[in-house]
This record gives C-alpha cells, sequence and structure tokens, in this order.
C-alpha cells in the first residue's frame, strides 16, 4: 500500500536541536511559570519534567492544574526573535517540495508558532497545512486522541498509508500501534522499538525511504 500522507513534526525536527531555539523555549516556559503562574523557581524544573511526562506538554499540565489560558502562555514563551536560531534550508526545502505525498505539520505548538518557524526556514509551499494544538482542541502528543484528530484533518487516511515523522521517541509509540510508519530524528543514533527508521536528520529521509518517490516525482 502506497504512502499518501506524511505527518511531520515542526521543534527540532525541521531544524536541527542544536540551533538553540527549544532551549530559548525552555527558558521561557521556566519564565513564565515563576512570573504568570507564581510557582517557585526552584520547583519549575521538576514541574515541567512532570507535566510533560504525563501530559505530553507543559501547557497542558498547567492548563489542568493552574487554569493556564492558552493563547498567553503560547504568546508568551514564542515570544523570540527566531532568526537568531533559525536560517533558510534550501536543501530541505527542495526535498520536501519533491515529495509526491501529501505533508502536514502536526505540532504540539501553535499555528503562529509553527508559520513563523515555516518562513525564516524558507518552507512555506511544502505543506498542505498545520495541525496545531488548537485545531486537535488541545490534545498533545502522544495522547491518542491526537493522532486521531490530525488523521481526520488530513483527510481520514488509512494509517498504513501515513507516516510520522518526530524527535520525541514517546511521540512515535501511539502512531505506531495505530498501524503508521514511523520516522525518528535522532542525532544520537539510538533505536527504538517503535521506529520504523531512525535519521539524524531530516534530510536524510531520500536516502533512507527512496520508495516515497517512485516514479513520480514532482
Amino acid at each position: 500500500m502506497p504512502f499518501t500522507t506524511i505527518l511531520c513534526d515542526l521543534d527540532d525536527t525541521l531544524y536541527p536541536s542544536g540551533s538553540g531555539l527549544w532551549d530559548a523555549i525552555g527558558q521561557r516556559m521556566n519564565r513564565f511559570m515563576v512570573e504568570k503562574v507564581k510557582l517557585p523557581q526552584d520547583q519549575v524544573p521538576t514541574m515541567r519534567r512532570h507535566y510533560y511526562q504525563t501530559y505530553g506538554t507543559t501547557m497542558r499540565g498547567l492548563q489542568i492544574h493552574h487554569a493556564v489560558d492558552a493563547d498567553e502562555y503560547l504568546s508568551y514563551v514564542h515570544d523570540l526573535d527566531l532568526e537568531q536560531y533559525l536560517h533558510p534550508d534550501t536543501g530541505l526545502r527542495d526535498m520536501l517540495s519533491s515529495l509526491p505525498q501529501k505533508i502536514w505539520i502536526f505540532t504540539n505548538a501553535d499555528a503562529s508558532h509553527a508559520g513563523r518557524v515555516i518562513a525564516i526556514l524558507g518552507l512555506e509551499n511544502c505543506f498542505e497545512g498545520i495541525i496545531d494544538v488548537r485545531s486537535i482542541q488541545f490534545a498533545c502528543k502522544p495522547e491518542k486522541q491526537a493522532y486521531e484528530r490530525a488523521l481526520a484533518l488530513a483527510g481520514n487516511p488509512f494509517p498504513a498509508q501515513c507516516i510520522l515523522v518526530d524527535d520525541s521517541s514517546a511521540n512515535l509509540v501511539p502512531a505506531f500501534e495505530l498501524g503508521i510508519s514511523t520516522v525518528w530524528i535522532n542525532q544520537n543514533g539510538s533505536s527504538h522499538t517503535s521506529a520504523v527508521h531512525s535519521l539524524s536528520k531530516l534530510i536524510e529521509l531520500r536516502d533512507v525511504m527512496p520508495e516515497l518517490w517512485g516514479s513520480n516525482d514532482k
């Protein structure tokens, strides 16, 4: 059965994890929890880790336990000059635009942040659209419901015809269980039982899965 749809994560997947952007976002999360939620600074790292492991994102934990407004949170943590961290990636653009499958951004962030990242990387015309945390009603990867809603928004393709590309091994597990083929962006060269393929960076996809292009190159 040929692949028709690719669900591609955003942060630390479209660009290298060493860019420093995710670390900067993490620092903004810490500041939000201290300045806006009034949590003790020494407790923030433990709480963030707990919320991430339990709910998939810090934001979801803050919504549940502290009634944090999602719009305020997302605006605050993404208030960064992205050009300090990201630059156009023409090689990735050429690779993505040559794929015959429909490619969707599937992210726990919001569409505003995703759009800014895509624009700075020069990838504006590479995707069918953005499936963000709002469009899936604040479900978050790795919640199974997030994947089910993402598939519906992508036009209800058969899971066996889909690929998930993500840098989080935890996010691969529900996709793999649903029958989605999984690609792990993993710079450490590790393996995982829910990763069908492992790449150090997304541009290596053509080397690992040349069958995606077949004879139907754009």
